[in-house]
C-alpha cells in the first residue's frame, strides 16, 4: 500500500515539474515574442526589408573645365559597366543576341562571356547610357553606372588639365580645383527578390547627385592648338628631346597657351617646374637694372677685349668678337664680355635685387600644383665669379613662365604681372563664385626704360641674332639664348638649351611668346632653332580669327614701307594698351573688318578692304597666311587633331561637335571658304 502511495506521489511530482517547465518555457517564448513584436519589432522589420532592397551611392558628375571662350576642355560623361552571372541567365541564346546587337561584341566573345562554367563575367569596355534600355531587367545581366572623365581634344593641354584617378584630381587644374570640380554623390534604393536579384522597375532615387562646379581658364583653344603643332613640328625638325612654348598677355598676365613636351609626351609641365639657365635672354634685365639705377646708359662705351675677358680665373668669350662698342650695341649683338663688364658697376646686393624684382627666384603663384621657384642665391653665397656669370644668365635657374612674365614687364612698360590661368569658377547652380582680374606684382622699371630696351630688342630681331623670328607685317622685339644643359650637377657635352622670348607688335605689344628647346641636334643656337618656332606661332595667331587680339590696334602697328627697317627710337616710351577683355575677341562695335584692314592685312581676319591710299606696295604676307577663298578639303575619316591642323593651316576656326573621327563637315568638302570662317566638324558619335 505504501509503495503504491509513494509511486503515485512521485508521479504527481514529476507531472508538476514538467508542467512548471512547460509553463516556464511558454512564458519565456511569450516574453521573447512580446519583446520581438513590441520592443524590437521596428528594428527587425527594417532588417527584413533591407534583405529585399539595397542602397547604393550614385556618383556625381565632375564639373567642366572650359577655355576662355567656353569651349569644353574636360567634362564628365556617364558610362555603363556590364557584368554577367551566366548561371542566372534564363535564355543563354537570347543573351548572346543582346550582347552582339547592343554591345557590338562578336558572337564568339558573347558566348565566351555567357559560358555556364563561369560564375561571373565582366564585359570589356564601358558603354553609353542607352544600353540600359536594352539590357535593364534581363535576368543575369547587371548594369553599373560609372562617371568617366573625358577630354574632347585628346592630349591637347593635358599637362595643364591634369587627370582624374579613382575619382580624385591628379595634377594640373583637376587637382588644384578639386574642391570646386567634384560634386556631391546621390543615393538610390533598389528592390531585390529572395535570391538577391534586382527587381526590374523597383529603383527609387532618394537623393539626387549634385554636379560639380565649373572652372573657366584663360587658355585660348586655338592658340593652344597652334602652339602644340608649332612645338611638335620643331621637335621633329630639330630632334630635340623636349621643349616649352608659352603665350601670355603682357598687360593682364593671362596665360593664353602653355605647351610642354618631353620624350614624346605632351602631359609635362616643365614650363613651370623645370628651371634652366637662361643665358643671353637674361641680359636685358642686367642692362635694365643698370639704366634704372643710373649706373650706365646705352651710349656708354664698353671695352670688349676683342671678345675674351678673364675675370677671377674664368675667361668669358664672345661667339663673334667685336671691337669696343656701346652698351646698347653690346646688348643688341649679345656680347657676353660687354654685358659682363658693364655689370661690374653693380654691388652684389643691387644685382641680386634687380633679378629678384623681375620675379626670378620666387614662385609666380600660377594656379597649378608643383610650381618651381627656380634658383637665385643670396649674395653671401656667391663665388668671386658669380656677379659676371649672373650678368649673362648663368648661375641662376629660371622657369619658362618666370621668363615670359619678366619679358611681359619689358613689353607693358615696366610692370611685373601675376600670371593668370584661371579666369573664374562657378558653383553647381552656375553662379560665379570668384572671378579673377589682372594683378600687378610691382613696377620694376620706368616706362621710358622699357621703351628704350624694346627698341634694342627690336634691333635684335631686325638685324641681330633673331632675324628668323622677324615678321613681314609687324615689328617684333626679342632675344635669343643658348646655354649648356646643366644636368645632375654638371654640364653635359653636346646638350644645349636653345631659347627665344619676344613680344609683338614691338610698338604696342599684345602677345609675349617664349620658346625653349631641350638638346636640339645639329644646329643649336636659339636664333636658328627657337626663333623660327616663335615666328610660326605668331603667324598662326594672326591667321586665327577668334584669338584675343585687338585687330584695330594691330592695324596701327602694321609696317609701312618706311618702317620696314626702322626701329622704335631708343628712349621712346611704349604706348599704353588697356588689357583685352577676357572673353572679347571681336572688332569694335559697329565696325567691319573691311573698314579697318587693308587688303594686304585682310588675311588676318578674312576681310577684303582696298589697299591704304597713297601707300606703296607692301611686302607679301608670310606664306602661312592663305589667300582669300580656298576649297574645303574632304576630312571624312580623319582624326580630330589632323583635321584641326589642316583647317588651322587654311586660316579657319574649328568648332567640334561629337567625338571620334570626322563623319561630316559643315560646310562640306568642295565648298568655298574664306580665311577666318568657322568650320564645324561632326564626330562619329555624339558628346554625352
Amino acid at each position: 500500500m505504501r509503495k503504491t502511495e509513494r509511486r503515485a506521489s512521485l508521479l504527481t511530482l514529476r507531472r508538476r515539474v514538467l508542467l512548471t517547465i512547460w509553463l516556464a518555457g511558454a512564458a519565456i517564448v511569450l516574453a521573447r515574442a512580446a519583446e520581438l513584436q513590441l520592443l524590437e519589432g521596428a528594428e527587425w522589420r527594417e532588417a527584413a526589408l533591407q534583405q529585399h532592397r539595397t542602397s547604393t551611392e550614385i556618383p556625381a558628375p565632375r564639373g567642366t573645365i572650359l577655355d576662355r571662350n567656353g569651349v569644353p576642355l574636360a567634362l564628365t560623361r556617364e558610362r555603363v559597366k556590364v557584368s554577367l552571372a551566366p548561371r542566372e541567365l534564363a535564355d543563354r541564346d537570347a543573351a548572346v543576341r543582346l550582347l552582339v546587337e547592343d554591345l557590338d561584341l562578336s558572337a564568339r566573345e558573347a558566348r565566351r562571356l555567357t559560358d555556364p562554367e563561369r560564375r561571373w563575367s565582366v564585359v570589356p569596355g564601358r558603354y553609353a547610357p542607352s544600353v540600359r534600355e536594352a539590357l535593364a531587367g534581363v535576368r543575369g545581366i547587371y548594369l553599373e553606372r560609372e562617371q568617366e572623365r573625358f577630354y574632347p581634344h585628346g592630349e591637347l593641354a593635358r599637362g595643364v588639365l591634369g587627370a582624374v584617378l579613382d575619382g580624385a584630381g591628379q595634377g594640373g587644374i583637376e587637382q588644384r580645383y578639386e574642391e570646386v570640380l567634384r560634386g556631391t554623390p546621390g543615393r538610390e534604393v533598389a528592390a531585390r527578390d529572395h535570391a538577391g536579384r534586382e527587381v526590374p522597375g523597383e529603383v527609387v532615387r532618394v537623393e539626387e547627385p549634385v554636379v560639380g562646379g565649373e572652372v573657366r581658364l584663360t587658355l585660348d583653344l586655338d592658340l593652344q592648338e597652334i602652339a602644340h603643332e608649332a612645338l611638335s613640328d620643331a621637335l621633329a625638325k630639330t630632334g630635340a628631346r623636349g621643349g616649352d612654348l608659352l603665350v601670355t598677355d603682357p598687360y593682364s598676365g593671362e596665360v593664353l597657351a602653355l605647351v610642354s613636351m618631353k620624350d614624346g609626351r605632351s602631359d609635362a609641365l616643365s614650363a613651370i617646374n623645370a628651371p634652366y639657365e637662361p643665358g643671353s635672354t637674361l641680359k636685358p634685365f642686367t642692362v635694365a637694372g643698370l639704366l634704372e639705377r643710373g649706373l650706365a646708359t646705352l651710349e656708354d662705351s664698353v671695352h670688349t677685349s676683342n671678345g675674351a675677358w678673364t675675370v677671377e680665373g674664368r675667361t668669358i668669350t664672345d661667339v663673334h668678337p667685336h671691337p669696343d662698342m656701346t652698351l646698347g650695341d653690346a646688348l643688341s649683338v649679345s656680347s657676353n664680355v660687354g654685358v659682363a663688364r658693364a655689370a661690374q658697376a653693380y654691388t652684389p646686393g643691387a644685382q641680386y635685387e634687380v633679378l629678384r624684382d623681375f620675379g626670378f627666384g620666387l614662385p609666380t603663384g600660377i594656379e597649378l600644383p608643383g610650381e618651381g621657384a627656380g634658383t637665385l642665391r643670396r649674395p653671401d653665397r656667391w663665388s668671386r665669379q658669380s656677379a659676371a656669370s649672373l650678368a649673362i644668365g648663368y648661375e641662376i635657374g629660371v622657369t619658362p613662365l618666370q621668363m615670359a612674365l619678366a619679358y611681359g614687364a619689358l613689353a607693358n612698360g615696366g610692370v611685373l604681372m601675376e600670371p593668370r590661368l584661371v579666369a573664374e569658377w562657378r558653383d553647381a547652380a552656375g553662379q560665379v563664385t570668384e572671378r579673377r582680374g589682372p594683378r600687378e606684382v610691382r613696377r620694376v622699371i620706368p616706362r621710358s626704360i622699357a621703351g628704350t630696351l624694346a627698341a634694342v630688342l627690336e634691333d635684335v630681331v631686325e638685324d641681330g641674332t633673331a632675324t628668323a623670328a622677324r615678321l613681314e607685317t609687324f615689328r617684333v622685339a626679342g632675344k635669343t639664348g643658348t646655354t649648356r644643359a646643366h644636368v645632375d650637377g654638371r654640364y653635359r657635352a653636346g646638350r644645349y638649351y636653345s631659347s627665344f622670348v619676344g613680344f609683338f607688335p614691338a610698338d604696342a605689344p599684345q602677345l609675349v611668346v617664349f620658346v625653349k628647346l631641350d638638346s636640339p641636334r645639329g644646329a643649336y643656337y636659339g636664333g636658328e632653332t627657337a626663333a623660327p618656332v616663335t615666328r610660326a606661332m605668331m603667324e598662326g595667331a594672326l591667321a586665327a580669327r577668334q584669338t584675343p587680339l585687338d585687330r584695330a590696334a594691330l592695324l596701327r602697328s602694321l609696317r609701312r614701307p618706311a618702317q620696314a627697317t626702322t626701329a622704335l627710337p631708343r628712349g621712346a616710351p611704349l604706348p599704353a594698351r588697356p588689357p583685352v577683355p577676357l572673353l572679347s575677341a571681336e572688332l569694335p562695335a559697329g565696325s567691319r573688318t573691311a573698314d579697318i584692314l587693308p587688303a594686304s592685312f585682310a588675311n588676318l581676319a578674312g576681310g577684303g578692304a582696298p589697299p591704304l591710299a597713297a601707300a606703296a606696295p607692301m611686302r607679301p604676307p608670310p606664306a602661312v597666311l592663305p589667300p582669300p577663298g580656298v576649297t574645303m578639303p574632304d576630312l571624312t575619316g580623319v582624326t580630330p587633331r589632323a583635321a584641326a591642323r589642316r583647317l588651322h593651316a587654311l586660316g579657319v576656326r574649328v568648332r567640334w561637335q561629337g567625338i571620334g573621327r570626322v563623319r561630316r563637315t559643315v560646310p562640306g568638302a568642295g565648298a568655298r571658304i574664306e580665311p577666318g570662317d568657322t568650320v564645324s566638324l561632326h564626330g562619329a558619335s555624339s558628346l554625352p
